[in-house]
């Protein structure tokens, strides 16, 4: 066998590894999802851990887990793994829309909404998420005019409208999660940006005066990737906001990057301990950013300047705030907080 002959053989074998690998992971995670349809939750649970174990980044290994332990009712537990998710596939709708599912569950409406923007933000055309912040809103609705009743008891237009939506949330049951495992692609864990095709924006058509070809201008390409990458700076502080009033100490800390400038020159180590006292010591929070406006200085330096309201059980307090980001292996970390614009 001549060496070329040799070559051929030894790359039919690898190709046959490669893709026997990719068919009995796709094998594992259908095999597991059919003991999550069947209720056998424990069993679906110990094998998840098992295939993550060799494969912890796996998209849809991790979401899969994701919905056996809101099953399970660990609504803690699916909570942190579809924010971790989230964060490390912000692309991805479902994630946010299932954490909006969560959300709701627990009566954090406003919380469910945010997750549902940001669903929306990433795929325009989803359909689900749509449907569930229709729902939060309608929620959201319920509790301001029971709050207006609370303050006058004969306000008959609050009476007749809050009627009105009891009736409708009647019909309705809130919200659906999405249960269908996320499609990856062949490269291992990076799943696809979306499982329905996105709606046509003024983004896919051709601009004036571009050729018949449909290839973008050198501007227009530098005005995409722009867009692209102030999304992701600002999915990034929504994320941190949402770990932030999740009192979800560990991943709201590492938002902050490695060189994070402390705000009073202090050690990196004081700061953290200082940080997570603070927030483990409140009974609630909640943490909302307003009217966002992303700064790109390049491709891996930012600035996100925002109004901040900020609600604990002992304080509210709204204030002006920007973010000094960077980024660092294909993720936006937090490099300093200023105060104000």
């Amino acid at each position: 066998m001549n060496f070329i002959a040799r070559s051929a053989t030894l790359l039919s074998v690898l190709l046959l590894v490669v893709f026997s690998a990719l068919s009995a992971r796709a094998d594992e995670l259908q095999d597991i999802d059919r003991l999550l349809k069947q209720g056998q939750h424990a069993q679906a649970l110990e094998r998840v851990n098992q295939y993550l174990s060799q494969k912890p980044k796996d998209a849809k290994g991790r979401f899969i887990k994701g919905l056996i332990l809101a099953e399970q009712n660990k609504g803690r537990e699916a909570i942190e793994v579809f924010t971790a998710l989230s964060r490390d596939y912000p692309e991805l709708p479902e994630p946010y829309n299932n954490l909006a599912v969560l959300y709701a569950a627990q009566g954090q409406y406003e919380k469910a909404r945010q997750q549902l923007e940001m669903s929306i933000r990433t795929h325009p055309s989803y359909a689900t998420a749509y449907e569930n912040l229709g729902d939060v809103y309608t929620k959201l609705a319920s509790q301001a005019y029971d709050k207006a009743l609370q303050f006058d008891s004969s306000n008959s237009a609050a009476k007749n409208k809050l009627s009105l939506i009891h009736d409708l949330m009647s019909s309705n049951r809130l919200p659906p999660a999405s249960s269908a495992p996320l499609e990856t692609s062949t490269e291992a864990t990076r799943p696809s940006a979306a499982r329905a095709a996105p709606v046509k924006s003024a983004e896919t058509k051709p601009a004036e005066g571009q050729a018949k070809s449909g290839a973008p201008k050198p501007a227009e390409k530098r005005a995409r990737a722009q867009d692209g990458t102030a999304e992701q700076v600002l999915q990034t502080v929504l994320a941190w906001a949402g770990a932030w009033s999740g009192q979800r100490v560990e991943t709201y800390l590492a938002f902050y990057a490695q060189d994070f400038k402390t705000p009073k020159g202090e050690a990196r180590s004081e700061w953290e301990a200082a940080r997570k006292q603070r927030i483990s010591s409140r009974k609630k929070i909640e943490v909302a950013v307003e009217s966002p406006k992303v700064t790109l200085k390049d491709q891996n330096n930012a600035a996100v300047s925002f109004r901040q309201t900020y609600r604990s059980d002992s304080l509210n307090i709204k204030s002006s705030k920007t973010l000094i980001m960077v980024r660092s292996e294909g993720r936006w970390f937090i490099q300093q907080e200023r105060a104000g614009g």
